[in-house]
């Protein structure tokens, strides 16, 4: 986890303050395509394109960390058909962008539970984790069968066989060394589109002292433009952590 400033961080456009790690709750394929009298998987497909635009566009925009929630733990109450028609794009948005990836510097990750995935799916998780390890331009974290309580479950369980084992004693950073995130900065913000305003079980211990923006955007329509303006008007924002 993040290591917390004592003083207050004041946040000035393009200065030292400026958000390196950005989060998005990704909200809106259905509706986007429901008002346009189309099948929701046309909006989620849509709403893939978008993630490659955006994602090209971060590294120009000072955005060092990107971590989209694609697939929450209770995306599974869904139809049938959305749900598998969602993998679906998972799998072939890995496979299509894999070698732009490479290429452009990005390394991909994944958070949440893999276990109730498709066997190919982890397979290819796993297959561009290994084959973008080594790059560092952008550092994209996809969080898929994710829950924020889940992964605090998870996490204790982890934490209470390493302090059986000697190996901890229980602090906030030995919780944070346990989280499917560990390693990985907190995000300086973390962004909602479609204009609903909750945080739906999204990284609710590495968010604690984010900021954040609701858009009503939809996500299919959300620009990198749009991206670039919500920065420039949350890095005018006083990051005070506590502090007086």
């Amino acid at each position: 986890m993040a290591a917390v400033p004592a003083e207050a961080q004041t946040l000035t456009p393009g200065g030292a303050g400026r958000p390196r790690h950005v989060a998005i709750i990704m909200d809106g394929n259905g509706r986007w395509a429901t008002e346009r009298g189309w099948p929701r998987l046309v909006g989620h497909r849509r709403g893939a394109e978008r993630v490659k635009q955006v994602v090209r566009a971060c590294p120009d925009l000072g955005v060092d960390w990107l971590t989209v929630y694609a697939f929450s733990t209770e995306n599974w109450k869904r139809s049938t058909e959305e749900v598998l028609g969602l993998m679906g794009i998972f799998a072939r948005y890995i496979r299509r962008e894999a070698d732009a990836m490479s290429a452009e510097g990005v390394r991909m990750r994944f958070i949440g539970g893999r276990e109730r995935l498709d066997a190919k799916l982890q397979a290819l998780m796993a297959g561009i984790e290994a084959r973008t390890a080594g790059n560092s331009r952008l550092n994209l974290t996809v969080a898929i069968n994710y829950g924020g309580r889940d992964e605090l479950a998870r996490a204790a369980t982890r934490l209470a066989a390493r302090i059986a084992a000697g190996e901890a004693t229980g602090t906030e950073q030995d919780l944070a060394a346990c989280l499917d995130t560990a390693g990985h900065p907190d995000p300086d913000l973390v962004i909602r589109t479609s204009g609903e305003t909750r945080t739906s079980n999204f990284l609710p211990f590495q968010a604690a002292y984010s900021e954040y923006e609701f858009t009503p955007t939809l996500w299919p329509d959300f620009t990198p433009a749009h991206l670039a303006q919500i920065l420039d008007r949350t890095s005018q924002r006083q990051r005070r952590f506590g502090a007086a």
